[in-house]
């Protein structure tokens, strides 16, 4: 996918944080600190990477990843991750474990496992304007062809084309090819079944997301950096359980 130079992708998408909150000062919130500056330095270098942090105590270790599009450059990546990283201190003060995903990367850290393990939770969703009447049907076919190939596609990061209809996903970089799959068939699922007829729609799973638009959709607030419309449908589908169940102490 062509990267258009006025692409912000620094545009907030959502953030999840724990219920529980870290002590400053403890050993935890040392590994915490640790884990959060290997992501912005790794961000330079590369488009995933994940780190584990024991130093100020083995039974309080913290783990963390970052995720850009792999179609992003080095610098853009770096600077989204920073973009995420900074804001994290208004979103979720002290937080035991958070994520915070813009349009172009996400991060997470918590007191918990999570690296390599998958989940498909839905976490947020957005979908578009509606296919205006007669057009509907057309829409679909083309919607479900693109979103068909990113489903059969390889890989951890996917483009799909289905007439005007185009499609993106990714998983995080953990993920086993089975996983991300998996991941991937699971997103699709969603988008069908929430976003109906809409011209373009998005869903963030826990490893992974997939987006869809139509060239002829109104995408200003959907893939050009701006928040979405009052004409859009969007949610936020159990956000604060973005981590484990046991960090965020979901139902």
């Amino acid at each position: 996918m062509a990267i258009a130079s006025s692409d912000d992708y620094t545009v907030f998408v959502y953030v999840g944080c724990s219920k529980t909150k870290s002590v400053s000062g403890s050993p935890y919130q040392f590994n915490v600190d640790s884990v959060l500056t290997s992501l912005a330095n790794a961000a330079a270098l590369s488009s995933y990477d994940s780190f584990t942090s024991s130093a100020a105590s083995a039974t309080s270790p913290a783990y963390g990843l970052f995720q850009c599009r792999t179609d992003l450059p080095n610098s853009v990546c770096a600077s989204c991750v920073r973009s995420a990283l900074d804001q994290l201190s208004s979103l979720c003060p002290s937080s035991t474990g958070a994520t915070v995903q813009l349009k172009g990367c996400f991060f997470r850290y918590g007191d918990e496992p999570f690296l390599g393990k998958p989940d498909t939770t839905l976490l947020y969703n957005k979908c578009g304007s509606a296919a205006p009447d007669g057009h509907s049907s057309d829409l679909l076919v083309m919607r479900d062809t693109a979103l068909s190939g990113l489903a059969s596609g390889g890989g951890n990061y996917r483009v799909g084309t289905g007439g005007r209809v185009r499609g993106l996903a990714q998983c995080v970089g953990d993920q086993s090819p089975n996983d991300c799959g998996g991941c991937v068939a699971a997103a699709v699922a969603q988008l069908k079944d929430v976003c109906g007829v809409a011209d373009a729609g998005d869903a963030y799973l826990g490893k992974c997301y997939v987006s869809y638009w139509s060239d002829a959709a109104d995408t200003s607030g959907h893939h050009h950096g701006n928040r979405p419309s009052g004409g859009r449908r969007r949610s936020v589908v159990a956000f604060l359980c973005l981590l484990s169940v046991a960090t965020l102490g979901c139902a």
